[in-house]
């Protein structure tokens, strides 16, 4: 394997998942696995737990913009979070009861046609609508909302950051920002959990392929963060499917040569 075609593949690996992480609040797994183990026939599992790695401090620093710009609801945020941590492990068990399946085009479908529904039909809910929901019904919703990621996500195996953004925004009724900011706080948790049990379980990693796929990953996720916050709500609807759309098509690309 060459250093050049590492450094390509794990600089758009690195763009793809940072400007999805920052604009929608997706996994860098979605992204980063496919292209480690199609371009450089990297052992799945550790792909996994590289993609992880590289979401934790993509999601921390956009967590932070998102935060810094009043658009992250932590005390709903960590009540989903827990919610979530819970049943990914309850999903992940039933699963392993199951026959296996390949669900993983299942989430990259999604995110295609999530990517669809905010390019047509844009979230244009506002901060003054989001917050006059009662707080104990909010309470009530992040904790079932949290129950049903974590089961799709540790039954399939993938969708994460995709799902959140569908109930946060469809189920709960967030802002679009407010939604991505929550969204990327969530996640800076669940891939540290998740990338420590890989390297744990999994042991040695690539290390030269980690660090370049950290910091082509918070660089983008860092100027798309930055760029949501500051775009008006249609636009970030736009850019948003935009990003999501090219996502989704790419990874099924990616899907289809490995």
């Amino acid at each position: 394997m060459s250093t050049l075609l590492t450094v390509i593949a794990t600089f758009f690996a690195g763009m793809g998942a940072g400007l999805g992480t920052g604009f929608a609040g997706l996994s860098a797994a979605a992204v980063i696995s496919p292209v480690l183990i199609t371009f450089l026939g990297m052992d799945p599992y550790m792909a996994v737990g590289i993609a992880l790695a590289s979401d934790v401090l993509a999601s921390a620093v956009s967590a932070y913009t998102y935060h810094k710009n009043k658009n992250l609801d932590i005390k709903n945020g960590l009540i989903m979070m827990i919610s979530v941590l819970i049943f990914t492990f309850v999903g992940s068990y039933v699963a392993s009861l199951l026959p296996s399946a390949t669900m993983g085009n299942f989430s990259v479908f999604m995110t295609f046609l999530l990517g669809i529904k905010f390019i047509v039909r844009p979230v244009m809910t506002t901060k003054e609508a989001m917050t006059s929901v009662p707080a104990h019904k909010r309470i009530i919703q992040s904790i079932i909302c949290g129950v049903v990621i974590g089961f799709i996500c540790g039954f399939v195996g993938a969708g994460g950051g995709m799902m959140m953004l569908l109930m946060l925004t469809s189920v709960l009724g967030y802002e679009l920002k407010t939604a991505v900011g929550t969204s990327v706080f969530i996640m800076a948790f669940t891939a540290f959990t998740g990338s420590l049990s890989h390297f744990i379980i999994g042991g040695k990693t690539d290390v030269f392929v980690l660090i370049l796929c950290v910091i082509f990953t918070l660089i983008w996720a860092r100027i798309a963060a930055v760029f949501a916050n500051k775009a008006d709500p249609k636009t970030l609807n736009r850019a948003t499917g935009v990003v999501l759309v090219i996502l989704g098509i790419a990874v099924m690309g990616f899907r289809l040569f490995a």
